[in-house]
């Protein structure tokens, strides 16, 4: 809509001159200014670049009035919005010559693909094309000054750092981290605050997704715990069984020491990982994604570090009898006193070692699946849509679990062993879940946690896309 405005409206009068004229900054100021009092208020142009490009997303207004409303009256008259657009002109105009590298007056998809990886990603030529065609209005599949300036005429990116990023952001050209690790804040959501917003939406949806699907994590543990001989229940009955034995609250008995672990985890997680990224690479904008990944894995592990005893507290209470605690701290002061210290590390190495394959072939997984999706089958756009991506995310993590379960299996044995000062080596016990068990042992409980995946990666998608909406964000 704003292209056609400019292209088709504004320039013929104008297509002589070098920069837009006032006639062109007056249409432009006339069609936001809804009601005709000669100021435009916040919600016009918030309503005003919906309406002319809503992928810019409904933050933009805000940092366009930041920046143009320079007496801070909460509205933008013309000159106030003529010396915005002169301004942000420029910037853009220093943007687009950094970009185009040989001097030929135009961007091509390998200057697209060459500015793209000064972020660390890596995007395929088919991607770059895509992020061509978005921008190209006359099928050259090439970007020239007008193409570029139509495009972020009224954008709020300053320079083309903050441009990569939102085709990162609103192409979802993704590098494949969790939403545990927002990555590539800007100064503007650092100064203010938005950084800890984000994290916040994050941990809330992780909160709802988990509780949902607590009673299929408690059946998963329940079952990865017991021998052979006890495992001819289905699913239904075992479900049953816990109902009966300590009526249906019990379904999510320990969700509250997984729920409670967020807050500290997501937090060590993320300040482990800014750090580990400083020590990989002297320039955090050119970390690619194997660096990425490497220092998401040690993150991961950092944080694991530090709240592994509430994972075993989690364990334990998924396991106890009814009345056998009375809460977090009950399970805590018992376990102290009757197993000792040790106990809150039992299965530690395990937990540690699945790490790097789980985050390994999920992220791998992700990318190949996205990646071949848009080779394939994208027509017109970089975006996969929520399904695609919700497809993608279910299988990297079903991929990423079948291949660090038999890990995860051993882990959970390690914790539940309740007598005093004693833990299982973990070589001793998976030669005796082999020796016993067979090859199906290391996948005791693989169903419910399969059955919970798709579930539970859609509430949390949905339910973080609610929470940032609720908190004002894009």
């Amino acid at each position: 809509m704003l292209r056609w405005l400019l292209r088709g409206f504004v320039l013929p009068p104008a297509a002589c001159q070098s920069d837009y004229d006032r006639l062109a900054y007056e249409i432009l100021f006339e069609d936001l200014d809804r009601n005709g009092d000669g100021v435009v208020d916040i919600l016009e142009l918030r309503d005003g670049l919906y309406n002319w490009n809503s992928s810019f997303g409904s933050n933009s207004e805000k940092e366009i009035f930041q920046t143009a409303d320079s007496n801070a009256d909460q509205a933008l008259d013309f000159e106030e919005f003529v010396q915005y657009l002169q301004d942000h002109e420029k910037k853009m105009k220093l943007a687009f010559k950094s970009l185009d590298k040989n001097n030929d007056g135009i961007i091509d998809a390998s200057e697209v693909i060459d500015a793209v990886k000064s972020l660390g990603i890596h995007i395929s030529p088919t991607q770059a094309n895509d992020i061509l065609r978005s921008m190209d209005s006359d099928g050259s599949m090439t970007i020239d000054w007008d193409e570029w300036r139509d495009y972020f005429f009224l954008h709020p990116a300053k320079n083309v750092k903050e441009i990569i990023r939102f085709w990162k952001h609103s192409t979802i050209v993704d590098i494949g981290e969790s939403i545990s690790i927002p990555d590539e804040f800007t100064e503007q959501e650092k100064k203010s605050g938005e950084w800890w917003k984000r994290l916040v939406a994050a941990g809330i949806a992780s909160a709802i997704a988990r509780t949902c699907t607590a009673p299929l994590d408690r059946l998963k543990v329940l079952m990865q715990v017991r021998r052979s001989r006890m495992s001819k229940m289905s699913l239904v009955d075992e479900f049953k069984q816990m109902i009966r034995e300590g009526g249906p609250f019990s379904l999510w008995r320990g969700n509250g020491v997984n729920v409670i672990k967020i807050a500290p985890e997501t937090a060590l997680k993320v300040a482990a990982y800014e750090q580990y990224k400083k020590f990989l690479s002297f320039d955090e904008s050119n970390l690619g994604v194997l660096q990425r990944f490497i220092a998401g894995s040690m993150a991961g592990a950092t944080s694991q570090t530090c709240i592994y005893p509430m994972e075993v507290m989690k364990t334990r209470l998924i396991l106890g009898k009814t009345g056998q605690y009375s809460g977090i701290i009950d399970c805590g002061r018992k376990l102290l006193k009757t197993e000792g210290i040790r106990t809150f590390f039992k299965g530690y190495v395990p937990n540690m070692i699945g790490i790097v394959p789980y985050a390994g072939l999920d992220l791998a997984t992700f990318e190949l699946l996205k990646n071949y999706w848009l080779e394939h089958y994208s027509v017109n756009s970089v975006n996969p849509g929520l399904m695609i991506v919700l497809g993608c995310s279910t299988l990297s993590h079903t991929c990423g679990q079948l291949a660090s379960f038999p890990l995860n299996l051993v882990r959970t044995r390690m914790q539940a062993v309740i007598r005093k000062n004693e833990t299982i080596p973990m070589l001793q016990l998976i030669k005796e879940i082999y020796t016993k068990e067979g090859k199906r042992g290391f996948y005791r409980g693989l169903t419910p946690n399969v059955i919970k995946l798709l579930p539970a990666v859609g509430i949390g998608c949905v339910a973080h896309e609610l929470v940032k909406f609720l908190m004002g964000l894009t």
